[in-house]
């Protein structure tokens, strides 16, 4: 009889000379961005102690360098390359397959996700968003159970009635499945990022936000096939710091917002600080490469990006403005399904304060991507063609964004649109 095989847990590695480095800036050797980036690929790994994972965690945050773009976005690219990987071909290819060029939107998949942290407890705005931008957008809401609210995109998509969609089964290995199929998919972290179970623990035992809550906006798993994105900061200063980390993966397309309230969403009750990645033509660009919808960088890219700062108001979206308690109330996740449930069933009036909520921030999606660039517009039945072509803050076509989002909901496509998820999820 052949000896039982155990399993053996990895040997852990030492990262003590780069804690003592953070520990003391005055007189040790700088640290580079690399070299903690390295450090989070081996939590990955389950390749370092809880202890010393804390006392990384710790550090980075009592040094601030828990809010460095550089770190920030060489710590989520290791992140995104420890998950379970898509094969590209296969998913480009389904993405082709339903995607619809419009405007300056290339038919690549799309995401609104923010940090959390804001201690508002709103209704689940990027989640609603993400579902009601896709009939015109190919979307990948990337997402996890709550953290810092009451109710998590997770958590409120899982208490949908009478049938939930099936997230948990949504993994690297049927994404593209999903997309031959449906414009819309929500990426459940733990499907993904297996590696975070290192991380876990400690995170929970620390009991304080980490560089983790800023990562997981960065952290999308098919990052590289996503073309635009709204991102939402809970803290003003972390919107310098966001899009300069966004600029740094290559991306081209972004809106990274924050209310004047410190709201990691568009504001409904006033202004919203806001920093754009948009793209330009590259005039040195020969036409060598593919079109693709992704946001890597080339060696001789399409196009060139600049970035820009700006305020947004409601009133930039054609819409009044609500107070935040008007939008709020700390409800759990099944009052949230339910209030969903009715947006997309077309049930709320058209100055519901939520739905004006939402409405700016699908709009703004739908204005970042391009979509609403098109000067022609024949989405299907119920749109009456009518281009809203005045530009606001940004150059964006923030109202035209709006009249999309409504022809989305008003006309029955948005609720078509995620039922058809639900029973692709269920048949998985």
């Amino acid at each position: 009889m052949s000896a039982p095989i155990h399993y053996q847990k990895p040997q852990h590695v030492s990262i003590s000379p780069l804690l003592k480095r953070l520990a003391y800036p005055a007189t040790e050797r700088r640290v580079e961005a690399s070299e903690i980036a390295s450090a989070f690929a081996l939590i990955f790994e389950d390749g370092i102690s809880h202890i010393q994972t804390a006392a990384l965690l710790t550090l980075l945050h009592s040094t601030g360098l828990d809010r460095d773009a550089e770190v920030i976005a060489k710590c989520s690219h290791r992140m995104r390359e420890a998950a379970r990987q898509v094969d590209r071909p296969t998913l480009t290819a389904a993405i082709k397959s339903r995607a619809k060029k419009e405007g300056n939107y290339r038919g690549g998949l799309c995401d609104i996700v923010g940090t959390g942290g804001d201690m508002h407890s709103t209704f689940n705005i990027s989640t609603t968003s993400s579902i009601i931008a896709s009939p015109l957008l190919m979307t990948a809401k990337h997402g996890n159970r709550a953290q810092t609210s009451f109710s998590g995109s997770a958590d409120v998509l899982n208490a949908i009635t009478p049938v939930p969609p099936k997230i948990g089964a949504v993994n690297a290995e049927n994404l593209p499945q999903v997309y031959a199929e449906t414009n819309y998919s929500f990426l459940f972290a733990p499907n993904f990022h297996f590696g975070m179970m290192y991380a876990d623990p400690v995170r929970r035992g620390l009991g304080l936000r980490t560089i983790f809550n800023l990562m997981g906006p960065l952290a999308n798993p098919v990052d590289w096939a996503i073309e635009a994105r709204v991102v939402g900061v809970a803290y003003q200063s972390l919107g310098p710091v966001f899009v300069e980390a966004l600029r740094q993966n290559g991306c081209k397309k972004a809106l990274v917002v924050c209310g004047e309230e410190d709201l990691d969403e568009i504001s409904c009750a006033g202004k919203t600080n806001c920093w754009q990645l948009s793209e330009y033509p590259n005039p040195a660009y020969d036409g060598s490469q593919d079109d693709d919808c992704s946001c890597d960088e080339e060696e001789n890219p399409r196009t060139l990006v600049k970035m820009e700062t700006f305020q947004l108001h409601p009133s930039d979206f054609g819409l009044p403005t609500h107070p935040l308690s008007d939008v709020g109330g700390r409800k759990m996740p099944k009052d949230n399904a339910a209030k969903l449930m009715s947006i997309l069933r077309n049930e709320l009036p058209r100055d519901d304060p939520i739905l004006s909520f939402v409405l700016m921030n699908v709009g703004a999606l739908l204005t970042v991507s391009g979509i609403c660039d098109a000067d022609t517009s024949n989405m299907g039945p119920g749109d009456d063609g009518q281009v809203i072509t005045e530009r606001g803050p940004g150059g964006g076509r923030w109202k035209e964004g709006v009249r999309r989002a409504r022809w989305a909901i008003e006309s029955g496509a948005a609720l078509k649109s995620f039922e058809h998820f639900i029973e692709v999820t269920n048949r998985l």
